[in-house]
């Protein structure tokens, strides 16, 4: 079954149907191309929320090792691949789909173009032939008529008595005429009938369903190539699906390897100080002894500040080249990583003096390759570099010295002296950094009224009411909290968006 047979006379339905599956391809382009729109969106939101949650800050959160914030980095890093693949689907079947099938759609416009244009050609000549026909059938019919009547008109005038002969022959001779005129027009009528048929022959059995098959083969190729950018859609997601796998695949490892337990003694080893616990406090009987109040400082002894280490906020003292601000244990850590740094740079310098000498020594064998005193700014400079890491080593060694000593003498003093000799000699015992707290009063930082109602339920965060006065005791860091104290001397966190801050 085909257009041609079967559709011969349905010019009208296959230019409407034709036009329908172009209209139907050009939809499906727009619906690519608003899904591309969408997955490049998608796309851009997803690295937008990837940077907006990657590290940053200070070195030591840049360089933080716990499992668990490390895995975030890697699931950020694997979504941030994720997105480059969403992007990959949107340009392939921007590239595969919209343009290549633009392309063809204005090649179908054309093909169907035409073929129409040859349809209503070959249209136009079987109605010109066909009106051609008509005007020789009316002349034929006009001539006929009148050589009927001119005959009518010979015998009328000779059987007319008073006719005379020469009135006789003349009438004869123009029905005679008018009679070879009709048999013209009849021969032309005929031979104009006959080439009508054959072209309309033509017209029904050739032309027409030539073109109509044609159009078929059109939209047959249409619909094939229409059904392949459909497979299309489906082919380029499912072709970067193992690298999507992939990308999800990290983010299960990443969370897979949070090892809680290995965290918790890295957060130990970074942070203990190394210090004893304090020992007990003795009693001081005040019974003992008295004698009359002869002084002011008789009847009121000094009071003894109570001590809030290890809680509450402090001001941290001025960091020292030797480390020695830090507690011991973290004391150490930093004089021996410092140490391993010095070590590796002296050891890149002396290789670096040891090429300069071997340089020196083949320019001085072979001075056409090069002046050896060329080299000597670069060896004394070397050489001083080598002197002063030397130096800077030997002093860290025994600042470490110091520390793993002095680690030792304070155990000893901990662990042997009753603690009110301790508290003599505020130079050498844990609570120095501590003292500084009550000595030095935190100046607030401006003033601030809360917005709304908080409710502090999480450690280091405090409750605060709609309208209440606060001091800003510390700035947002850019985490969204702020430290305040309230008119009660309550201290604490809040969230830097619950409050104004007062002019």
């Amino acid at each position: 079954m085909d257009w041609g047979t079967d559709l011969w006379d349905q010019y009208d339905v296959i230019d409407k149907h034709t036009q329908s599956g172009l209209d139907l391809v050009e939809r499906y382009i727009k619906f690519v191309k608003e899904r591309t729109e969408i997955e490049q969106g998608y796309a851009k939101q997803l690295r937008s929320l990837t940077k907006k949650y990657a590290k940053r800050g200070s070195k030591e959160e840049l360089d933080c090792k716990f499992s668990n914030h490390e895995s975030l980095q890697e699931i950020l890093n694997e979504l941030n691949d994720y997105a480059g693949q969403r992007e990959l689907i949107a340009e392939n079947m921007m590239t595969g789909i919209c343009v290549e099938l633009t392309k063809y759609l204005q090649d179908l416009k054309q093909e169907r173009k035409t073929h129409l244009t040859d349809a209503k050609k070959a249209q136009q000549n079987l109605e010109s032939s066909f009106k051609h026909l008509e005007s020789t059938k009316k002349r034929f019919a006009k001539e006929w008529a009148e050589a009927e009547k001119a005959t009518q008109q010979a015998e009328k005038t000779e059987n007319d008595l008073n006719a005379t002969r020469l009135d006789v022959e003349k009438a004869k001779q123009h029905a005679h005429a008018r009679t070879h005129t009709a048999e013209e027009c009849r021969n032309d009528y005929a031979a104009q009938l006959q080439k009508y048929n054959k072209e309309q022959n033509i017209f029904y059995y050739t032309e027409i369903p030539q073109i109509f098959n044609n159009m078929q083969d059109m939209d047959e190729r249409r619909i094939r190539r229409l059904a392949e950018g459909y497979c299309q859609f489906s082919d380029m997601e499912k072709n970067v699906l193992p690298i999507i796998s992939k990308c999800l695949e990290g983010i299960s490892s990443a969370g897979g390897k949070i090892d809680e337990k290995q965290d918790s003694i890295l957060f130990i080893e970074q942070h203990k100080s190394g210090f004893e616990r304090p020992a007990d406090v003795d009693f001081e009987d005040y019974t003992q002894g008295i004698k009359a109040a002869t002084s002011d400082s008789s009847l009121h002894p000094p009071k003894v500040r109570a001590k809030l280490w290890p809680f509450g906020k402090k001001n941290k003292p001025p960091a020292a080249e030797d480390f020695s601000h830090l507690p011991p244990e973290q004391r150490k850590k930093r004089l021996q990583g410092k140490i391993d740094d010095i070590s590796k740079d002296l050891q890149k310098a002396q290789d670096q003096s040891d090429a300069l000498e071997k340089m020196k020594g083949v320019y001085e064998q072979n001075p056409q390759m090069g002046d050896p005193s060329s080299l000597e700014p670069q060896i004394t400079e070397t050489a001083q570099t080598i002197g002063r890491l030397k130096g800077e080593l030997t002093k860290y060694e025994t600042w470490l010295s110091e520390a793993v000593g002095g680690e030792e003498s304070s155990n000893t003093i901990n662990n042997n002296t009753p603690h009110r000799v301790v508290t003599a000699d505020q130079s050498h015992n844990i609570y120095t950094e501590f003292d500084d707290e009550f000595d030095d009063v935190e100046t607030p930082l401006g003033q601030c009224t809360a917005l709304y109602t908080f409710e502090g339920n999480s450690e280091g965060t405090i409750s605060i009411t709609e309208g209440e006065q606060l001091s800003i005791m510390e700035d947002d860091k850019g985490d969204g909290w702020m430290r305040v104290l309230r008119a009660s001397g309550e201290e604490g966190y809040i969230p830097s968006a619950y409050v104004k801050v007062t002019p």
